[in-house]
């Protein structure tokens, strides 16, 4: 077994060269609050109409060049819908001529037009993403509380493909739509997707926790994507998700395709998983606050847009202080601190449970996964003492 450094609080942590103490490896920038769905899980609690202390766009300027001097992490626009933001493209264009690698996560409403899609694809953006929680237009559009969201979604897909831009497919997996996994990988096998970006329900915003599903219901659907991997023609990637890591290294290792006991976060994915059309994989697991960070419209900093927590505001201190120095984003990268199974798990470097989750099931950010049914050796043993 390779032996690698250890931690300073005396755990074994194999990432030693990757600091996300410094710098975020993504950035989720929130451009606007404004939006025309009212999708049930949605959380941002989206408007219809932009907020007036929404950062300008000279601020915003300032805030990609902020970004860019933190080791040029990847920038994500997103919302709210980013289309209701009017100067986006002159944003995005800013971005990449900066040499930054710049994707959006636009609503699928009649702002997406085809003229905008070429607009996106002339100024260089590494990929565009669309929403789709199910493979019928009963689901998605129930998930989605628009009438007509799922016909509206395909239609401007057709148009992204008819363009030859990459697609990438987001998926809130939840009980509306876990009994329909199977047809809903057909489907998105059939869109010849690039990457299947799945998101379990955090239940924060208008996300309800009886939406969210049970413990086993998370481990059956990690094993799932764990099979559904090998023989995909997209990439698989999952966010509030943290220990579908640990699933596959498990997995992998009854398989022998890994020593047992050994973890690492590359073991956790695919070997041809670390770039997808110009947009790489992070080298080690990221999580709220620790090599993630969010960005509201009005500039409030967060770990995440899950975990609705401020920890700064852009339009104050620059992005590189307040993810620096903040305590609690501090205590986040720090997972010896977290609390119960969590915090003697030998999977924490490299999963550390869903922080966003914990904290708005129990209101403490550093409390153990709700959704985790692996019980570690120790806690075991500390709970028999």
């Amino acid at each position: 077994m390779t032996n690698h450094p250890k931690h300073p609080h005396g755990s074994t942590h194999p990432h030693s060269a990757i600091d996300y103490s410094q710098n975020p490896f993504i950035v989720i920038w929130e451009v606007t609050r404004a939006c025309e769905l009212r999708c049930l899980h949605c959380r941002a609690d989206a408007q219809t109409e932009s907020h007036p202390d929404e950062l300008n766009h000279e601020e915003s300027l300032q805030l990609i060049d902020d970004i860019y001097e933190m080791d040029n992490p990847m920038l994500v626009f997103t919302g709210g819908d980013c289309m209701m933001r009017e100067d986006l493209f002159e944003l995005a264009d800013y971005a990449v001529q900066k040499g930054m690698r710049v994707s959006m996560t636009p609503s699928a409403t009649d702002n997406v037009t085809k003229e905008k899609m070429q607009r996106a694809k002339d100024v260089g953006l590494s990929r565009w993403a669309f929403s789709l929680d199910g493979p019928t237009a009963e689901i998605h559009d129930h998930f989605r509380g628009t009438s007509g969201s799922f016909e509206l979604t395909l239609e401007k897909i057709q148009y992204l493909k008819s363009l030859n831009m990459p697609l990438q497919i987001n998926t809130v997996i939840s009980t509306y739509n876990v009994h329909a996994l199977e047809e809903m990988a057909a489907l998105v096998e059939e869109l010849d997707v690039v990457m299947w970006y799945i998101f379990m329900l955090v239940p924060t915003g208008r996300g309800q926790l009886d939406a969210c599903l049970t413990p086993q219901e998370h481990e059956n659907v990690f094993k799932w994507l764990y099979e559904l991997n090998k023989t995909s023609n997209f990439d698989i990637k999952t966010t509030a998700a943290q220990h579908h890591r640990r699933v596959v290294i498990q997995q992998k290792a009854k398989e022998k395709l890994i020593e047992k006991g050994a973890i690492h976060y590359q073991d956790s994915i695919s070997d041809t998983a670390s770039e997808v059309d110009g947009l790489k994989r992070a080298p080690k697991g990221v999580n709220d606050g620790n090599g993630f960070i969010f960005i509201s419209h009005t500039g409030e900093v967060m770990p995440s847009g899950l975990l609705p927590i401020p920890v700064g505001n852009v339009k104050e201190q620059p992005l590189k202080t307040i993810y620096r120095e903040s305590t609690v984003l501090k205590e986040l990268r720090n997972p010896d601190l977290y609390k119960g199974k969590c915090g003697v798990c030998e999977y924490r470097f490299v999963c550390g449970g869903s922080r966003s989750r914990s904290y708005a099931v129990t209101g403490d950010y550093l409390e153990s996964e709700p959704f985790c049914i692996y019980v570690p050796k120790k806690w075991s043993d500390l709970q028999k003492s």
